[in-house]
């Protein structure tokens, strides 16, 4: 750019100020956030995903309760943080502590976000805290995970259709989760994340704290404090975010033209509450993945009153899916004759399985991978779920346990009465299918149809799994209202002594 004293005479007062003004106006400019795109999967989708994978943390990881003071404090700093973001590209965020020693935070897709005791007492003061979760956020903001989701789509890792649901594949809201980069397991939660993403969310999360008043370079500082740390092993937080390099410069890059601001630093909260974690029981994570396989923090939790209550109700335990019936209902009474089934069975070929069915009931395979296969007559399904037929899923193999038929349908039990609210009427009972061992056990909920009188009626769901060589589960729910579960009761039974592997 040409300087004052190389300009025409007759130009350089005017282009000179000219100059000025765009130099200055450029060193104003308010920092805005991005357009985070638009991924292939809905707000809604991610949101569910997301509690149900926030529920799976209450089971696997001690988890502080609502009234805990650091709870506490870290929900008023998460909203500040959150108040800052665009209403019509926010999410419901929920912030939760877990004790744990280890510095490390993740936030889950919809707005569930978890931080470590250990993040509380490593950070120095309340702005390099709120760049740990103002990073954490910008992932949710991003949609970083539902776009992981649907680079695995068009990269073909999704599975055949039926063989995704019935064979060893990982499906269900499991096998959806791991499609957006994150793993649940003994160990935890795990999130994936590309070098890309990270510098995005540290751009994003420079943005909000700016905005509510943090000086950015304090989530750089923390990070720093983070890498001089390792020593010879990168710190957990690094395990699960990786150091996209030259973060420290990037942000000062990105911040160095904003509008000076009186940055807040520190808060006597913040202080209080530091001290207070400081003498948190906590746990490390060999100690968190050990307890995990004993069921120990899911009974700690509730004992000390840590429990998910979210909107989307509790998840299904991890690695188990089964489709669940609908809890209110959402159609009128239909008659039994559109819906009774056939007294002549037609041989269907679904992949991994066969089985006979009413000729007059049709087969609907899943559209895509973790949704479950149905065998029902047309008029029995809705909008609001299946009230007749059968409805088929399967559960993968554990890797790196062995996992007992038993406690896998305590499992889907558990979470058909959290979030379906459905109540068995018995304890299960073994049966054999196809010659293997498995268990049954009936239940009861509110079916999708209302009576004849437009009421709510109950269902009658006979929950059937059966264990398979490769260490997966098979699931079946045979489905009617209860009132008129015995009338087809007869071609449940005929379709399960059916089935051949």
């Amino acid at each position: 750019m040409p300087t004052h004293s190389s300009l025409p005479k007759q130009l350089s007062w005017p282009l000179a100020l000219l100059l000025v003004v765009s130099q200055l106006s450029a060193q104003s400019a308010t920092p805005q956030f991005p357009n985070p795109g638009n991924p292939g999967m809905s707000r809604g989708d991610q949101r569910r995903l997301g509690l149900q994978a926030a529920a799976q943390v209450y089971q696997q990881m001690p988890v502080l309760p609502d009234s805990s003071p650091e709870t506490q404090y870290i929900r008023q700093l998460g909203q500040k943080l959150v108040a800052t973001i665009p209403s019509q590209n926010s999410w419901p965020f929920e912030f939760h502590v877990i004790a744990q020693k280890e510095i490390n935070a993740f936030a889950l897709p919809g707005g569930p976000m978890f931080i470590n005791i250990g993040t509380i007492t490593a950070a120095a003061n309340e702005a390099q805290l709120a760049g740990v979760m103002a990073h954490e956020m910008s992932h949710v903001y991003m949609q970083h995970s539902a776009k992981q989701y649907d680079k695995a789509q068009t990269t073909g890792l999704l599975a055949g259709l039926a063989g995704a649901v019935l064979g060893s594949a990982v499906g269900g809201m499991v096998g959806q989760l791991g499609q957006m980069g994150i793993q649940m397991g003994a160990q935890g939660i795990m999130l994936k994340y590309s070098r890309a993403d990270e510098s995005q969310a540290d751009a994003v999360g420079a943005v909000i704290l700016y905005k509510a008043g943090y000086n950015p370079q304090a989530m750089a500082d923390f990070f720093k404090t983070l890498e001089t740390q390792g020593g010879g092993a990168p710190p957990q937080f690094f395990s699960d975010h990786p150091n996209p390099g030259n973060r420290e410069q990037a942000i000062e890059k990105e911040i160095q033209n904003w509008p000076p601001k009186n940055y807040q630093v520190d808060s006597a909260a913040f202080q209080k509450v530091r001290q207070q974690a400081a003498g948190v029981r906590a746990y490390t994570a060999e100690e968190i993945a050990q307890g995990a396989k004993t069921g120990k923090w899911a009974a700690l939790n509730k004992q000390n009153g840590a429990t998910f209550n979210s909107g989307g109700g509790a998840a299904m335990p991890a690695g188990a899916t089964a489709p669940a019936p609908s809890p209110t209902p959402s159609a009128p009474s239909v008659s039994l004759q559109r819906v009774l089934p056939s007294q002549h069975m037609v041989a269907t070929d679904l992949g991994a399985i066969k089985l006979s069915r009413p000729e007059n009931w049709q087969v609907t395979v899943p559209k895509q991978e973790g949704q479950y296969i149905t065998i029902a007559p047309p008029a029995g399904v809705v909008a609001g779920g299946v009230g007749y037929g059968l409805l088929i899923n399967g559960v993968p193999p554990q890797r790196g346990r062995r996992t007992s038929i038993d406690e896998i349908t305590g499992q889907i039990v558990e979470y058909l009465q959290q979030n379906q609210g459905a109540q068995p009427l018995g304890e299960p009972q073994a049966i054999t299918v196809g010659g293997a061992q498995g268990r049954a056990v009936a239940l009861q909920s509110t079916s999708p149809f209302s009576a004849a009188g437009g009421q709510p009626q109950k269902e009658h769901d006979w929950l059937v799994t059966v264990p398979q060589a490769n260490g997966s589960v098979l699931v079946f729910v045979f489905v009617a209202p209860q009132a008129e579960f015995e009338r087809f009761r007869p071609a449940f039974e005929s379709m399960l002594k059916s089935v051949r592997f």
